[in-house]
């Protein structure tokens, strides 16, 4: 079996013309370089180069140097690209997210980490936090942004930001002429449009009101629709009220504990890949900066 190091050297001499200068671009003596070559022509079974000067190459050397330039190319790139991966500059990320997170949170996150690493291939997915879930841990995704699993130990939950509840409704509402944070009380008589973010609120008072829902929605643009038809209201997180349509408000609540937060899933089993890693740790780094410009409480103090 031809080694890949001795087909190197006799490229190298064949590209070179000598072995002097051969050997200095391989960092290895002379005698070193003809020793090789020797072998190599050993195992071959016939002569590389027509005088002693390897200058000439024979035609069996020529065939050599044509294949040999070829698969030394293929195992340098492999070899790159194996590295590449390593450092996280080349890869795939698969990334499930909330809705509200997909649509005014990663646009604002992704640029400067594919700017940084331009061979990156990303995948987004735009589901509840149910089905993100799940994605992370079937594996479909390597890395999830959503609310805190329910239950369940196959992934781990990392805190990033609170994320307050309004009440959205239509700019004709009654609830648009309060001039003060939205009470419990006020939404007496109205009716509530439940949604795949409102389910997970715990609040006893939330609880009691939904009891009476007849509507459940998990399209959040079918869901703002709805509202501003005045067909209902319906509580939404506030990154979820960003850019909302003419026509519906987003009011504040003064239910202090009516939030969510939201954090990145990763799948316990296994080990991340580089990027999946190398994306935790930028998403981590710039969050103080993005949660500010979004308006967000950080979960806890990242550093």
């Amino acid at each position: 079996m031809i080694k890949l190091e001795a087909l190197r050297v006799f490229v190298t001499v064949a590209e070179a013309g000598n072995i002097k200068d051969a050997a200095g671009q391989l960092c290895r003596t002379a005698s070193a370089i003809s020793m090789t070559l020797k072998q190599l022509e050993d195992q071959i079974g016939g002569a590389l180069f027509e005088t002693d000067r390897k200058n000439d190459l024979t035609t069996l050397g020529r065939f050599l140097l044509e294949t040999g330039q070829v698969q030394i190319h293929n195992y340098d790139r492999a070899i790159s690209k194996i590295h590449a991966f390593a450092q996280n500059k080349i890869g795939r990320l698969s990334l499930a997210s909330v809705p509200s997170v997909a649509a005014n949170f990663v646009p604002t996150l992704l640029p400067g980490f594919i700017s940084e690493r331009p061979g990156i291939e990303i995948e987004l997915f735009d589901y509840d936090s149910r089905n993100v879930r799940r994605m992370v841990e079937t594996g479909q995704a390597d890395i999830g942004i959503s609310g805190k699993p329910a239950s369940g130990n196959l992934v781990s939950f990392e805190p990033l930001f609170r994320d307050r509840f309004k009440v959205i409704c239509s700019a004709t509402s009654k609830l648009g002429k309060i001039d003060r944070q939205i009470e419990w009380s006020d939404l007496e008589g109205e009716t509530l449009i439940v949604n795949g973010a409102s389910e997970k609120i715990a609040s006893p008072a939330y609880r009691n009101f939904s009891e009476k829902a007849s509507f459940t929605v998990r399209n959040v643009t079918s869901l703002v629709a709805l509202a501003k038809a005045d067909l209902g209201i319906t509580l939404l997180p506030a990154l979820s009220t960003i850019d909302l349509p003419q026509g519906t408000l987003a009011l504040d609540f003064a239910d202090q504990d009516l939030e969510r937060i939201v954090g990145l899933l990763i799948r316990q089993s296994g080990t991340p890949s580089p990027v999946t890693i190398a994306f935790r740790n930028y998403l981590l780094d710039q969050l103080p900066h993005l949660a500010k410009e979004l308006g967000l409480t950080l979960a806890v103090e990242h550093k």
